[in-house]
C-alpha cells in the first residue's frame, strides 16, 4: 500500500513550509498549513482570530488556568483543546478526500489510525540559515530574531508534547528527518518524493 498523506513538522525558520509547498506542487496534491485554520474555523464556528491566536500553542500553566477559572473565564481554559479537536477532525476529513500534505498542527497524531502516512521532520542545523529565513519571511528585527526563533520552537514543542504525549523533534517519532542547512530545499523535496513514490 502506498503512502497516502505526508505530515511535516519543522523547526521555525528551517524552511519546512517551503519544502512542503514545493513537494505538493511536484506531487500535484493539496497542501495545508494556515489554510487548515480557516477550514476548521468555518466548519466548527470558531472565530478565525481565536484560531490564529491559539495556533500551535499550548494552554497556560496550571496556575494561569486556576487564575482564569477563578475569574469565571472557563472557556479560555478549554479553548486550546476545542481548537486542537477541530484541527484534528479537519485533518482527518481532508485526508478522506485523498493524498495531501499537512504542515504541523500534530497532523501525524491526528492521522495515526486514519491512513498510511509519511511523517517528516525538517530542521536546519545552522542558526544563521534560520535567522535569514525568519528575517525574510516575518520581517523581524535582527536583534530579536534568534530569541523569536527559540520561542516559536518552544511553543511548537510544548503544544506537540502536551497533545500527543510524544516528543516534538525526536527522530524516533518520524519516518525521516532532513536538514535544510546541508541539503537545501530541492534535495529535501527529491528525497521525500522518492520515498513517497517508492
Amino acid at each position: 500500500m502506498s503512502r497516502k498523506c505526508i505530515t511535516i513538522d519543522r523547526q521555525y525558520g528551517s524552511g519546512g513550509r517551503e519544502v512542503g509547498k514545493m513537494l505538493a506542487k511536484r506531487l500535484d496534491i493539496p497542501f495545508y498549513d494556515n489554510e487548515l485554520l480557516m477550514i476548521a474555523a468555518e466548519k466548527y464556528g470558531i472565530n478565525p482570530g481565536i484560531m490564529r491566536e491559539h495556533d500551535e500553542k499550548r494552554n497556560g500553566s496550571l496556575l494561569y488556568n486556576i487564575a482564569i477559572m477563578t475569574n469565571g473565564q472557563y472557556d479560555k481554559v478549554n479553548q486550546p483543546y476545542k481548537i486542537f479537536q477541530a484541527e484534528c477532525d479537519t485533518i482527518r476529513r481532508l485526508a478522506d478526500d485523498g493524498p495531501c500534505i499537512f504542515i504541523g498542527r500534530c497532523s501525524d497524531y491526528a492521522l495515526k489510525d486514519k491512513c498510511k502516512t509519511l511523517n517528516i521532520f525538517i530542521y536546519a542545523s545552522a542558526m544563521a540559515d534560520r535567522i535569514n529565513r525568519a528575517g525574510n519571511v516575518d520581517k523581524i528585527e535582527k536583534k530579536n530574531i534568534e530569541r523569536f526563533i527559540k520561542q516559536k520552537d518552544m511553543q511548537r514543542k510544548s503544544y506537540y508534547n502536551s497533545f500527543t504525549e510524544k516528543e516534538w523533534g525526536d527522530m524516533a517519532n518520524y519516518d525521516l528527518c532532513l536538514n535544510t542547512s546541508t541539503l537545501g530545499y530541492e534535495k529535501c523535496v527529491d528525497i521525500i518524493e522518492k520515498i513517497y513514490r517508492g
